[in-house]
């Protein structure tokens, strides 16, 4: 029997971020009892807790680990800084392994004042200084492209474009894409790239929030899907059509929601989530 498309969460995942007035286990509490069916858990609500135990609390309440967010940064000026970074994301894919997440998301870095070019052969290096622990613990490893608006020291991979250039220089099955329609929906290209993406077997995560308009503030006003003016229809059904059928990942950072009760924000996600995308 199919799922009633009006009440079917079962593609539904939440990013631990989005609802931040939560620690964990509340988190996992009310994302199993609002109907939730994914989480991905960012690493500062690992701070302090065991990995192994906190995955085996998650499916013990129903849900399943989407992902381990972030890893990455890997551009610095200082070669030690850049080794630094290495042994953080090696940290990053251990959580992940012992968490049962099978993917540490990349927001992979960049530097004021170093060159895109150099950052990006930075990033690429320092995947590829990881990969072998990645392959050892199969943990795969999702580079999320942000927005230009980031590049001067969040991102040097700035398009979906940019993040496959990076895929097709490692060329390793382990090596894909976290693909956020909040800094993709521009993109004149995004169709050809999608596409690029899925040929190759790389769209390994599906990321959705809202553009607002006008945007208040470029990290913490992003909007829950239907207040802005992304088409994510459209969007979703690109990816789909290429072959996706995965998680539907809600990450909202909001200060506007974030002021609002977890509970009244995470029932609004759910009535978004069924409208909207």
């Amino acid at each position: 029997m199919n799922a009633d498309p009006l009440t079917d969460f079962s593609r539904l995942c939440v990013h631990t971020i989005t609802t931040k007035g939560w620690d964990l286990e509340e988190a996992v509490d009310h994302y199993a009892q609002a109907g939730v069916s994914g989480i991905t858990v960012w690493r500062q609500w690992l701070e302090g807790r065991d990995p192994s135990k906190a995955g085996k609390s998650i499916r013990a309440a129903g849900l399943k680990v989407v992902s381990l967010c972030r890893g990455g940064f890997y551009p610095a000026v200082e070669e030690k800084s850049r080794l630094d970074a290495i042994e953080d994301n090696k940290r990053a894919i251990e959580d992940a392994a012992a968490l049962g997440a099978p993917i540490v998301v990349l927001v992979c870095g960049a530097v004021p004042g170093q060159s895109l070019v150099e950052s990006r052969m930075q990033i690429t290096d320092g995947i590829a200084a990881t990969l072998p622990l990645a392959e050892s613990l199969g943990i795969k490893l999702a580079i999320e492209p942000l927005h230009p608006m980031y590049a001067d020291d969040r991102s040097a991979i700035n398009s979906l474009a940019s993040a496959n250039d990076v895929c097709d220089e490692l060329n390793h099955p382990l090596v894909g894409i976290a693909y956020d329609v909040y800094h993709l929906w521009w993109d004149p290209d995004l169709e050809a790239q999608t596409r690029r993406t899925a040929e190759a077997n790389r769209l390994f995560s599906f990321h959705v929030c809202d553009w607002m308009t006008p945007t208040t503030d470029l990290l913490n006003d992003r909007g829950l899907m239907g207040e802005g003016c992304i088409d994510l229809r459209g969007i979703r059904g690109m990816v789909e059509d290429s072959g996706f059928k995965g998680m539907i990942e809600v990450e909202v950072f909001s200060n506007r929601w974030w002021e609002k009760p977890p509970q009244e924000f995470l029932q609004a996600i759910k009535q978004s989530y069924l409208h909207y995308t």
